[in-house]
């Protein structure tokens, strides 16, 4: 049974301000509140959609959180980082959010642009069953993506894995030889064992082809994870890196390249 009873003063404030503000259209709950991975450390994430740009709902949000409640400090992601005009906010209420003998007290709210076109499609394969705090149109629709740009991002991804097979392993390999060890790690987690994992991914779990290296223990088969975790940087990098490729290789092949 999920308990979000910890964030119970949170989610009194959204669904206050959602029922009293014309603005505010939709407003769930998501992340791992909505995939089943929600445990003592979990963030409450926290979603709105409102009609027209985001900016005066998120200002609103931002000072009631200060006001109501105990906030000890926010990061406000940068506006570059959504385009269409979203804004993002976590918020922390307590202090030393790194100490986890308690359970954690961390907002992470979004604020929406409502689509042009009226609805809002969440599909529950790659982000779970959304906890709705506020729908009184019936806005929210739980169905799958578009799969076209997915499909084509896929098979892009997989020819720049492809194409770049040679570069990365040079990259690695180079470093090591010049005892550049730093530049070694980074080059390997960036263009040998990310990429890896991305393969896996559109073999494995095409829907969340785009998480990364989030959720492996349950988006990849059985013993998988554990088998990555053998081949995260560590001492023996050349002898990693061999095993890696060497499993790419294999990926690529069943892929078409």
């Amino acid at each position: 049974m999920l308990d979000l009873s910890r964030y119970d003063d949170v989610l009194a404030l959204l669904r206050d301000h959602a029922s009293a503000s014309p603005d505010v259209r939709l407003a769930i709950v998501g992340g791992s509140a909505a995939t089943g991975r929600y445990d003592d450390h979990s963030d409450l994430d926290a979603e709105l959609w409102v009609d027209g740009p985001p900016d005066a709902t998120y200002d609103e949000l931002h000072g009631l959180l200060a006001e109501q409640l105990h906030v000890d400090h926010v990061w406000e992601v940068l506006r570059e980082r959504w385009p269409d005009g979203t804004r993002q906010l976590f918020a922390h209420l307590q202090p030393d959010p790194g100490d986890l003998s308690r359970p954690t007290r961390i907002i992470d709210l979004a604020i929406h642009p409502l689509p042009s076109a009226g609805t809002v499609v969440i599909d529950p394969r790659r982000h779970g069953t959304p906890i709705v705090l506020h729908d009184p149109d019936g806005l929210l629709r739980l169905a799958p993506e578009d799969e076209a740009p997915h499909e084509a991002a896929r098979a892009t991804t997989v020819a720049q894995i492809a194409a770049r097979r040679g570069t990365a392993e040079w990259l690695v390999r180079r470093a090591l030889a010049r005892g550049e060890l730093a530049e070694a790690h980074a080059f390997y987690l960036r263009f040998t064992f990310t990429p890896l994992v991305e393969l896996l991914r559109i073999e494995h779990c095409p829907a969340r082809h785009d998480f990364g290296l989030r959720y492996l223990d349950t988006d990849l088969p059985e013993g998988y994870a554990d088998r990555l975790d053998e081949l995260l940087p560590g001492p023996d990098l050349g002898d990693r890196a061999t095993r890696v490729f060497a499993w790419t290789d294999e990926l690529l092949t069943r892929l078409g390249h």
